[in-house]
């Protein structure tokens, strides 16, 4: 079979934080995607505001770096940055269909994390061509040896025993924030010996194979992504899998419904370093924007119209948790945000499905109140925060897991949890691991004052339990959790002891009130705010929710005091992130969220409501 020897598609794929954006980096700089005097961001591939915030990436994205070899021909590697969350695996999957071999990124120090094994399951269920990058070498607590020794065990424990040959794949050591790599194992701590990432470069050409094609094949293209261009309108990103596609041809699109329509291309781009830029024709493996069809769709394909031959769909993992998103009912409502009506809502949650593959959105029994689905959390929090960030009021429900009936049992889905923390926590946490029905699967000291727990554990036990493990081991546990599977269903879990202080009136929160309250519990509200009947402004220590009036005030009198004006000392609120406030809700309680404000508050706000669906339940 024919190849392009002047194309390589690669992505790179890791735990989080293990360096593929600063690795992509290095790349471009060393490759001359840049001026020497080019003012540029670092990790310049997440630009998105969110991205840059949280230190993440949460959208995958490809680079395109041209690498002159020592015979002088130039190479282009195209370069898939894919994010390392296992909520954003739908990206993950999507960049794999792009590519014909992966880098696996593992910590030095860290070695391979929950992660780590997800990326790597996807693509040896791929069977792509992998080289493992050791990075951050140059940390001081790097253990390098064992690390390896670690990544051949997880390769072990994956592979299948016909799939033994992928057991032999070539191993580099990087420095990616230096830009640095070697193919000899440094000291631990220690800089690779080579002053560039040329033998990454080596190793890419060597270990990737070029894409293939057949000779005289018709058209066929992979949309793989979607993106928008205030100009072009909608972009769909494709690999093209064989014959070549030119600006301004006609070509068959074939649709996921089967249906086949000829349309005209208005515009091809090609990627150059972090630009688009128009070309005219492009080859098999290219990986290209295309412009012109306005309604297209990922795991679409476009073919020649003499011989219309559809690629497969891509197919994704299923969701595993889901969430209400309705438009703001709260007394406060479109006091901050511009968009506010059921129509809009749901314009923006179809327009999320156009371009993310692993979610959801399904119709509730109520008409301005959608059921979204997805990966995890963060996937949901992530969508909630643009929405919030473009203008949109919204009431957010508790996320819940989403249940499955497999043999007229009832199942749900469970997660592999790693958990790094210090030695004297290892008991604290044990004790919380059980009531949240979790089985501990391995233990491992490292002999450094740290410990590493395995658990598999219910997807609804890790609801509200970061806040909870970072207390219990003062902020220093890590945590990581990936989807494993559904198991039974393993009974109940309470995962919040505390109850809430829940305002009793409508008014703005006073100081004074707050002095005599903040005895009670801890306050999330500070003088001045706006509170509502049924608004959650504080947490209770004990399990019962309790009323109070955060808005009283100190009645004025013509006698004079001699304790009439002291100072009211406060203690400062307690802010939630959107993140942290998803995790504090009960089953009965939701989140109104605006542009400006989070706010915590009881699905029924009346109190005397409250207490007669308290009575029923207790009567049922």
């Amino acid at each position: 079979m024919p190849t392009r020897a002047d194309l390589r598609n690669v992505a790179i794929i890791a735990h989080v934080d293990h360096g593929k954006t600063t690795l992509v980096d290095a790349m471009l700089w060393q490759s001359g995607a840049f001026r020497a005097n080019q003012d540029v961001n670092t990790r310049v591939m997440d630009s998105m505001d969110l991205e840059r915030e949280k230190g993440i990436t949460i959208l995958a994205k490809n680079t395109a770096v041209d690498h002159v070899l020592a015979d002088g021909h130039t190479v282009t590697i195209n370069i898939i940055d894919t994010p390392g969350h296992a909520d954003f695996g739908g990206e993950v999957e999507r960049g794999l269909e792009m590519v014909d071999g992966v880098l696996l990124l593992v910590d030095a120090s860290e070695g391979p994390l929950p992660q780590t094994r997800f990326v790597l399951r996807k693509a040896l269920a791929k069977n792509l061509p992998i080289i493992v990058v050791i990075n951050k070498v140059d940390r001081a607590d790097a253990r390098i040896a064992e690390v390896v020794d670690e990544v051949y065990a997880l390769f072990l424990d994956l592979l299948e025993d016909d799939e033994a040959h992928h057991l032999d794949f070539p191993i580099i050591y990087c420095a990616a924030k230096a830009g640095r790599s070697s193919l000899n194992q440094p000291e631990d701590g220690g800089m690779p010996d080579e002053p560039n990432l040329e033998s990454l470069f080596t190793l890419i050409m060597d270990t990737i194979p070029a894409p293939s094609y057949t000779e005289g094949a018709p058209l066929q293209a992979h949309v793989t992504n979607l993106d928008a261009s205030p100009y072009l309108g909608r972009l769909a990103l494709c690999r093209i899998v064989e014959g070549t596609i030119k600006r301004g041809q006609t070509v068959a699109w074939c649709r996921h419904d089967g249906t086949i329509t000829n349309v005209r291309l208005s515009e091809l781009l090609i990627t150059k370093a972090l630009e688009r830029v128009p070309a005219d024709e492009a080859g098999p493996g290219d990986i290209v924007a295309i412009a012109g069809i306005p309604e297209i769709t990922i795991g679409e394909t476009l073919a020649d119209p003499n011989d219309p031959r559809p690629l497969p769909l891509i197919h994704v993992d299923e969701p595993s948790i889901s969430m209400t998103i309705g438009i703001n009912t709260s007394p406060l409502a479109g006091k901050v945000g511009k968009l506010l009506t059921a129509r809009l809502v749901k314009n923006r949650l179809d327009t999320e499905l156009v371009g993310n593959v692993s979610i959801r959105v399904l119709n509730t029994e109520r008409p301005d109140t959608w059921e979204v689905q997805g990966r995890g959390e963060l996937q949901l929090a992530v969508l909630v925060e643009m929405m919030r960030r473009e203008g949109f009021e919204l009431t957010v429900g508790k996320p819940q897991v989403l249940i499955r009936e497999i043999d007229g049992k009832v199942h749900e889905p469970v997660e592999r949890l790693t958990v790094d923390i210090p030695e004297e926590h290892v008991g604290t946490i044990t004790q919380l691991m059980g009531t949240r029905r979790a089985r501990m699967e391995q233990m491992v000291n490292h002999g450094t004052g740290w410990v590493r727990v395995e658990y598999v554990i219910p997807a609804r036990g890790l609801i509200g339990f970061r806040t909870e493990f970072l207390t219990e081991t003062r902020g220093t546990g890590i945590m990581h959790h990936v989807f494993e599977g559904y198991e039974p269903w393993s009974g109940e879990i309470k995962t919040r002891q505390s109850g809430s202080l829940v305002a009793d009136r409508t008014g703005v929160v006073t100081g004074y009130a707050l002095f005599n309250l903040q005895e009670r519990g801890t306050l999330f509200v500070a003088p001045g705010d706006e509170v509502y009947e049924g608004m959650i402004v504080g947490e209770n220590p004990r399990p019962d929710d309790m009323d109070v009036n955060p808005t009283k005030e100190k009645k004025l009198t013509n006698v004079r005091s001699s304790t009439g004006d002291e100072l009211e000392r406060l203690i400062p609120p307690r802010l939630m992130s959107l993140e942290q406030s998803l995790e504090f809700c009960r089953e009965e309680e939701c989140l109104e969220v605006t542009p400006k404000n989070v706010r915590i508050r009881k699905l029924t706000l009346d109190a005397n409501e409250r207490a007669k669906q308290r009575n029923r339940a207790k009567k049922a």
